[in-house]
């Protein structure tokens, strides 16, 4: 499974992280208060047929180098400009080419320009709680977490309640309907259905879709569509089936013009970033 390698890619960090916590050098929570990222999922679109959670993506293991010369900076400014309900940061190192500093970048970014704060989510592979705990030192209002990443349902309701306990948001993520029954067991309530397969990194838009009619939210359940959107339309299809959100990158980067792409998803007018 690739995400064994994802894993392994992570146990310089998680190794730093004990040491750093073994000597009491890890650094302290993020003291102001964070945007409720469950309020953007759930908030009347402004455009389009959902909300989008746009994210900063700046390489991939099935795309490589995708768009590496658009700063955080850069891309956080265009995505509020365009209408973003919330921003997505890729921290991962190795193969998303992410740094975990980019999430208070995009904070300060922000707040410099006068735009709306943005609910930042966390996007890398979070399996120790001293991740989450790192999590929380930033500016961050969610992070992500992989059920097959963290099969046992205890523990992922272990790490989700530790985020929760910082004032994050937990986005649990699943393949399948296995995945599903799993998250559930948990009691996540943000789920996050991705439609690449992860062993051949293919897309199949129609899974998300089929999963959301084969088994319906349940109450208080809040599920956001990822990976293989790049049209009105799918965002269209994604909000008939019952999704709140979708999570959109690669679509929006790849052009190097983040915030017309999304404009144009939305099929909103934005004007030229430059």
């Amino acid at each position: 499974m690739r995400l064994e390698r994802f894993r392994a890619a992570k146990a310089a960090e998680v190794a730093a992280l004990r040491r750093a916590a073994d000597a009491g050098a890890l650094p302290p929570a993020w003291g102001a208060p964070r945007p409720d990222f469950v309020a953007a999922l759930t908030a009347r679109p402004t455009a389009g047929p959902l909300n989008v959670v746009a994210e900063y993506k700046r390489a991939s293991p099935s795309k490589g180098a995708i768009c590496e010369h658009l700063t955080v900076e850069d891309v956080a400014r265009q995505y509020a400009d365009a209408g973003a309900a919330a921003l997505s940061v890729l921290t991962e190192e190795d193969w998303f080419h992410g740094e975990l500093a980019f999430l208070g970048r995009a904070a300060r970014a922000l707040e410099e320009a006068g735009a709306p704060r943005l609910p930042l989510l966390r996007k890398d592979f979070i399996f120790d709680r001293l991740q989450v705990e790192a999590t929380a030192a930033t500016p961050a209002s969610a992070l992500l977490l992989i059920v097959r990443l963290t099969p046992k349902p205890a523990e992922l309701r272990a790490l989700r309640e530790q985020a929760e306990g910082y004032g994050m948001a937990a986005v649990v993520e699943v393949f399948d309907a296995a995945d599903l029954a799993l998250a559930r067991e948990s009691g996540a309530r943000i789920i996050q259905v991705n439609a690449r397969d992860l062993d051949s990194l293919k897309v199949d838009r129609d899974a998300p879709l089929t999963l959301i009619r084969e088994h319906p939210p349940l109450s208080g359940e809040i599920w956001i569509a990822a990976s293989g959107m790049d049209s009105f339309a799918h965002l269209q299809q994604a909000a008939d089936a019952g999704y709140a959100a979708a999570l959109v990158g690669t679509a929006l980067m790849a052009g190097g013009e983040p915030g017309a792409a999304l404009g144009r998803l939305l099929a909103v007018e934005v004007a030229n970033a430059d």
